[in-house]
């Protein structure tokens, strides 16, 4: 279905998280190792502190690994007219190296992802007019800059990726699961709105949960603490179909396999969330 070098990882599918509290965070020796043994070709970043700061130290621990850097995740608060938030990105880019893609999350400013503010006009318009400093900014640097719908930010519900996909000209991480959890089919927007789509966040969804966070039964944490998220194949998107229409319409970027995990322990050396991983690789192959 797609090639093997264009099929990255990323640490969180390891439970490694930014939000304070999230579970027990595996250390980087583990997760690159067990990436390097499910042949995986490159990684995200991962949260600040996983890898180290310095860009030359970062690319010769993922290289002794086997593994290219492919960019990060980045949560900026973008929607308040009073903060400027070009230093909190200029100061994530210093660690960057020659990684290309910076994966934007529109933040909240609070810890964690089960709450957001609604925002109005005055808040939009610098939500939209920070976008596209934040691309440019990046441009400069040599990177480029997506927006990742996510939920628990403030661009999450299908209403808030139309205002940014009309609002702005920045292109999108297209989080299968983010977006199914907020609203939007991803497969109707792979094939709405590919030529805006310049990475790629592949997930597996148990949409019964998804409802029940949509709805707010749920929290989001408790949903993937529940098990959210599933192997590629074993859970209810059209993983295949949002390949072919990508594919269809030219995209040649990245697919990373992002299944976000909470661990409560330590996992044994033999188990744990590489098994996962594994099993969403197959699938790939097998497709």
């Amino acid at each position: 279905m797609i090639a093997a070098g264009r099929v990255a990882a990323a640490p969180i599918s390891w439970g490694v998280c930014e939000v304070p509290g999230w579970g027990h965070q595996l250390a980087a020796c583990r997760v690159l190792a067990e990436m390097r043994d499910l042949g995986v070709a490159a990684t995200e970043f991962g949260p600040d502190g996983f890898l180290p700061s310095d860009p030359a130290e970062r690319s010769a621990l993922l290289g002794s690994y086997g593994l290219r850097p492919v960019g990060g995740f980045v949560p900026l608060v973008l929607h308040d007219p009073g903060h400027d938030p070009l230093p909190d990105l200029a100061g994530a880019l210093d660690a960057f190296g020659d990684a290309v893609t910076v994966v934007l999350a529109a933040a909240t400013g609070l810890d964690g992802y089960d709450g957001r503010p609604v925002l109005d006009e005055e808040h939009w318009a610098a939500l939209l007019t920070n976008l596209g400093r934040a691309a440019t900014h990046a441009a400069a640097r040599g990177h480029r800059a997506v927006l990742h719908p996510h939920v628990g930010t403030v661009v999450e519900r299908r209403e808030e990726v139309g205002r940014v996909l009309d609002g702005s000209d920045i292109g999108l991480c297209l989080d299968t699961g983010h977006l199914l959890i907020g609203g939007t089919d991803p497969l109707d927007l792979a094939r709405s709105a590919a030529d805006r789509i310049a990475h790629v966040h592949l997930k597996d969804v148990d949409a019964a949960l998804a409802r029940r966070v949509r709805t707010g039964e749920i929290t989001y944490t408790g949903a993937v603490r529940d098990g959210i998220y599933r192997p590629l194949g074993q859970g209810d998107i059209d993983i295949a179909g949002i390949i072919g229409a990508l594919e269809g319409a030219g995209y040649d970027g990245w697919y990373v396999l992002e299944q976000d995990m909470v661990l409560t322990t330590d996992p044994a050396p033999d188990a744990g969330p590489r098994d996962d991983v594994r099993a969403c690789l197959a699938f790939l192959e097998a497709a």
